[in-house]
């Protein structure tokens, strides 16, 4: 594995891993209980994701305090359309990610080998206060996975929470079952992917295990709490790629997992693939096949099906699901919002009263 040689001295306490287990063997080995990778590390050993590393007997996330960049987004755009539509979010990221995705749209962040990108200094406080200052509703951990910055996500979110602002986590879900606890009670909301539907794609595709994902979103949506006792909000994506994910089979599959397990009201977004990283010779997904995928969802029985990284207008526009109404209640342009008939209200159709599920 790569070399690091920072010594733990000098690093700050909050980098120090919260999720690990010492060996006793005298041979400082660590091994991290972050995701189910485990990796486990002698001093020096930097981990599969890169930037969490064995520092003279210690787990340390590298990147704490450091960021890759920032970028003032509306909240469709992670994507979350249930959750306080039309507002804006400050995103960030670091560096580095525990899941091997062959299609990675943002490789050159999640794949970095070295921290020449993180040139930008940010302590929890100072992301949040920015936040504030800005009168910005949330704060989102993006770009590449929080669960590799998981403790500089929670103290983050922790001072976001102080001054009313709302910490949401964009993620792959790879996630250990220690560590889900302290991540979610720590987020207002989460888009969780699910990038496919067979064991056999999340290995070759993704490097990583769909039963983990699979019980990191079961815990988000059925058994997360905030610290006020409060539900986490979880919408999910999936990134349609031809011939890979996009079989008939696998979408019935995965909406009716997600409407037994999860419950017909959270949201889906099936997102267009384009050629990106190890996999360029593959098409981009047509816009067909997000159509056909948004048709099966909604026959499954799921309520809020979009569909995204195409203009779409229908397939971005939430409706109310009573089959007898199907009322417009947010139209969508893209990530622009032409009606909106629901933020500010109880979160009810306007037309026939059905409650509405989100954070309105």
């Amino acid at each position: 594995m790569p070399s690091v040689n920072t010594k733990l001295d000098a690093m700050p306490r909050a980098a120090i891993g919260r999720w690990q287990t010492k060996f006793s063997d005298g041979s400082n080995r660590a091994r991290c209980e972050l995701c189910p990778r485990r990796c486990v590390l002698r001093p020096g050993q930097r981990g599969f994701c890169f930037v969490r590393s064995n520092h003279d007997g210690a787990i340390v996330s590298d990147t704490y305090g450091r960021s890759s960049g920032f970028a003032v987004d509306p909240v469709e755009k992670k994507p979350l359309n249930h959750f306080h539509p039309g507002s804006s979010v400050l995103s960030f990221g670091t560096a580095g990610c525990n899941s091997g995705c062959r299609f990675c749209q943002n490789w050159d962040i999640a794949k970095a080998r070295n921290f020449d990108r993180l040139g930008i200094e940010a302590s929890p406080e100072k992301i949040a206060q920015v936040a504030r200052d800005h009168d910005i509703d949330s704060v989102a951990f993006t770009y590449n996975d929080p669960i590799v910055f998981a403790e500089y996500a929670i103290d983050t979110a922790i001072e976001c929470r102080a001054r009313g602002i709302h910490p949401i986590a964009v993620t792959a879900g790879y996630m250990s079952a220690a560590a889900r606890p302290d991540f979610y009670a720590a987020m207002d909301a989460a888009n969780i992917d699910l990038k496919g539907f067979t064991e056999d794609f999340y290995w070759k595709v993704t490097g990583t295990h769909l039963q983990d994902v699979l019980d990191t979103i079961d815990y988000a949506v059925n058994e997360a709490r905030t610290p006020d006792g409060g539900h986490v909000w979880v919408e999910l994506t999936t990134l349609l790629i031809p011939g890979l994910n996009d079989d008939d089979a696998q979408l019935h599959a995965e909406c009716t997992w997600i409407r037994e397990h999860l419950g017909p009201d959270v949201p889906l977004h099936f997102s267009a693939f384009h050629p990106a990283w190890k996999m360029q010779d593959v098409p981009p997904t047509p816009h067909e096949t997000l159509t056909r995928a948004r048709g099966i969802a909604l026959n499954e029985g799921l309520h809020y099906v979009y569909t995204g990284n195409v203009h779409d207008r229908a397939g971005d526009t939430t409706y109310c699901p009573d089959p007898d109404c199907r009322a417009v209640l947010i139209e969508r342009d893209w990530y622009r919002i032409i009606i909106d008939r629901l933020s500010g209200t109880d979160g009810c159709c306007s037309e026939c009263g059905t409650a509405i599920a989100g954070r309105w």
